[in-house]
């Protein structure tokens, strides 16, 4: 699987890019990667990426059923613990590699912040806790699937500096978002929906795909035949022209 390649964001590119910071720095200094696709090849101008974490719990088979029904690819961010929890449906993901890819979500979905907690999750004590996480999290794929992750998101999808250092120290690229489409499956499906109708090329989406009883599934549902409609096209991280982190 051929990793899109980082690419700076020339002047051309940005004029198209909605005004959206590439970090959120807290108070303790964590970094939300932002990121968007290469949109300047004419072959690539309308492309979108369905970004979908499985951190634990269950499997959304509805909302697989909906991208297989409207042959929408997407990039699944999956831990060893959904992985060892769901094989009947890695068996299904893996019938459909050429429409679903699989990356690097960890071992146990701790955040890669060392020493605090973030959105109630501990992180571990030390660097080498986040180095382990990452590593549980590839060693798991590279066994359930046969292919080695390029891309990795920790838990929450906030950084300290010391953690990104470790991630990218183990080949990975910390895969950011453009658009935070369901709020950690939090939202009722009219909000996603509405999310969604604000879609534009380039855009990065991050939903969830372990949360069947929320309203990600069903305003995936309501708002990607419009998507498609209005001429988008889906395509998973390694199908992009690139993948740029914005400054």
């Amino acid at each position: 699987m051929a990793l899109a390649p980082a690419l700076a964001l020339p002047p051309a590119v940005s004029a198209q890019v909605p005004a959206l910071p590439a970090t959120v720095a807290t108070a303790a200094h964590l970094t939300e990667v932002h990121q968007r696709l290469d949109t300047r090849a004419a072959d690539h101008a309308r492309d979108v990426a369905l970004t979908l974490d499985a951190c634990s719990g269950a499997v959304d088979q509805g909302l697989l059923d909906t991208l297989v029904r409207l042959r929408i690819p997407a990039t699944l961010f999956v831990t060893q613990r959904w992985l060892r929890r769901h094989p009947d449906t890695v068996a299904w993901l893996q019938a459909r590699a050429a429409q679903f890819e699989i990356e690097n979500h960890g071992a146990r979905h701790v955040p890669a912040v060392v020493g605090r907690s973030l959105y109630g999750m501990s992180g571990p004590a030390s660097v080498e806790g986040v180095t382990q996480e990452v590593r549980g999290g590839r060693d798991a794929i590279v066994q359930a699937l046969g292919s080695t992750p390029r891309w990795y998101r920790g838990a929450g999808a906030r950084y300290d500096s010391v953690s990104l250092k470790a991630i990218e120290g183990q080949g990975l690229r910390v895969a950011g978002f453009s658009v935070n489409v369901d709020d950690g499956a939090s939202l009722p499906a009219p909000r996603v929906a509405a999310r969604l109708h604000r879609v534009q090329p380039g855009d990065i989406l991050l939903a969830h795909l372990n949360h069947p009883s929320a309203g990600t599934g069903a305003g995936l549902a309501q708002a990607l035949p419009e998507l498609q409609r209005q001429g988008l096209r889906f395509v998973r991280l390694s199908d992009a022209a690139g993948v740029i982190t914005l400054p």
